[in-house]
């Protein structure tokens, strides 16, 4: 080996060493927060652009893997937007929108049930269960998690949540399953009813305690001045985003509406992402800058919590992918 030879091995050694070491830095910065998670449940409302973009779907994916192989007991509450709209125009139906809410007479909800319950979800739950045994997909009207009553005659079959049942997803997180849920909800009268999926997550995790609700969005988070991208909000309390409710746009209100559902419910934290970000999930959640905007119960000290054991045993038997 020649003298020049010898120090590019050497460089590169050297080279490997410091990504290594940055990695075991990574890992060390994120240890808190994983004590802090884990045994904990998150409800997490995924839609917008990463759900469009099959790799970036694949990643989130990928992530909630990751949280659940940690002791994380994940829920997904999804809704499905664009392909409803896209399926509709193709049908011949109309795509029209009232204060942010899709008008939903009984031809458009036939389509919103085909394309949430029988292709949105599907994929979700075949991804998850690319891992392994992990997945189960769901509506509003299995076990009845969601029950709803008719917002209005305008907007035609779009629901307002009026009870969330857990009985369902209780024992599916007990038993190390990721429960996936389409947002649709069911009605006194049997009917199927469209719910908006950013409030169904606040219901959602009001109803079982969750330790956090995350929103993965197509923004990087909540702004102060929308077209200004440097005033990006990265932590404020749940009275200041009550304070904000008056100069939110339609697309951003009802996150925060579920955002102070869930923490007047007893959730610590809410968190508004960018989905579009690859692993956004992990950074907002493991690192100590995070990604997005958070939002705190007013009395949270924002200190790490006690670890909490969780027991791993019945998930690893889930993660094979001999079947």
């Amino acid at each position: 080996m020649t003298e020049e030879e010898r120090l590019d091995y050497l460089a590169n050694i050297r080279a490997a060493q410091a990504e290594s070491l940055g990695l075991a830095e990574v890992l060390i910065e994120a240890l808190p927060w994983i004590k802090q998670s884990t045994g904990k449940t998150m409800v997490i409302k995924y839609g917008g652009a990463a759900m469009i973009d099959d790799v970036l779907r694949a990643d989130v994916m990928s992530d909630i893997v990751l949280m659940k192989i940690i002791g994380i007991k994940p829920i997904i509450v999804h809704g499905g937007g664009n392909d409803i709209s896209v399926l509709s125009k193709r049908l011949g139906l109309p795509v029209a929108f009232k204060d942010g809410m899709r008008v939903s007479p009984p031809e458009v909800m036939e389509i919103v049930k085909m394309v949430l319950l029988g292709k949105v979800n599907q994929e979700l739950v075949a991804q998850l269960n690319a891992h392994g045994h992990l997945a189960v997909g769901l509506n509003g009207a299995d076990g009845h998690i969601m029950k709803a009553k008719k917002t209005s005659d305008e907007l035609g079959m779009v629901g307002t949540i009026t009870n969330v049942d857990t009985t369902l997803l209780n024992d599916l997180i007990n038993h190390d399953y990721v429960p996936v849920i389409a947002s649709v909800a069911v009605g006194e009268d049997g009917l199927a009813y469209n719910v908006n999926a950013d409030l169904a997550a606040g219901e959602i995790a009001a109803a079982v305690g969750a330790h956090k609700v995350i929103f993965l969005t197509d923004v990087d988070g909540l702004y102060s001045d929308f077209e200004d991208k440097s005033s990006l909000i990265f932590r404020l309390s749940l009275t200041e985003a009550e304070q904000m409710m008056a100069s939110l746009s339609s697309g951003m209100l009802p996150k925060i509406e579920a955002c102070i559902k869930a923490l007047k419910s007893g959730v610590s934290r809410a968190h508004i992402l960018n989905g579009t970000i690859p692993h956004s999930l992990l950074l907002e959640i493991f690192t100590n800058e995070g990604v997005g905007t958070m939002i705190m119960a007013d009395d949270d000290e924002y200190s790490p919590e006690e670890f909490r054991v969780a027991t791993v045993n019945s998930l690893a038997q889930k993660l094979h992918m001999g079947d």
